[in-house]
């Protein structure tokens, strides 16, 4: 468990672990993003019963942490297995979420940061993200996610055009990459 104090802020960041019992905030924080963004391709919300397991079958081999401020989860992040394939065990795609509210505050910062120190001790080489993209914003969809991982050192490994429907729209799927 680290405590990061934030420049400028009265206020303290804890990134630990993510618990079976965290299950409830975190799909509280996802849920807007599949109901209201295209950044998830998910249409339907997962029950806490469906988080619970995903949390349990990441934490088996890879960091799933939460970000908290003032004793409140703001933020969630993990990595997952690119392909079973024993050639990759070295690449992991990351997933992260923050509470609509806490965006812009260093969360995602905090916690990519945390997540990739772990990483890099078990021996991972390549980050990956799945990042939604379109040409123009539009009310659902905006270029934050892509800038966000651009800023966090991520490149673009590949742009796939008109990959996922949403909102009856069609939108692209970047990955990114970064080394570590």
């Amino acid at each position: 468990m680290r405590f990061i104090k934030m420049r400028g802020m009265n206020t303290e960041l804890k990134i630990r672990d993510a618990q079976l019992e965290d299950a409830q905030r975190l799909v509280e924080i996802y849920a807007p993003y599949i109901k209201e963004t295209a950044v998830s391709f998910e249409y339907d919300v997962p029950t806490v019963d469906e988080f619970k397991d995903r949390i349990k079958n990441i934490k088996q081999k890879y960091p799933y942490l939460v970000c908290e401020k003032d004793g409140r989860i703001v933020g969630y992040v993990y990595a997952s297995a690119y392909s079973k394939r024993e050639a990759y065990d070295w690449t992991v795609a990351t997933s992260i979420y923050v509470d609509k509210d806490c965006r812009r505050m260093g969360v995602g910062s905090r916690l990519y940061a945390e997540l990739e120190a772990r990483l890099k001790n078990q021996g991972i080489v390549n980050l990956l993200a799945g990042v939604a993209y379109c040409e123009r914003d539009d009310e659902y969809l905006t270029k934050d996610s892509y800038k966000f991982h651009t800023k966090e050192g991520y490149v673009m490994a590949g742009h796939f055009k008109d990959v996922g429907k949403k909102f009856d729209r069609w939108y692209d799927l970047l990955w990114m990459q970064k080394k570590i």
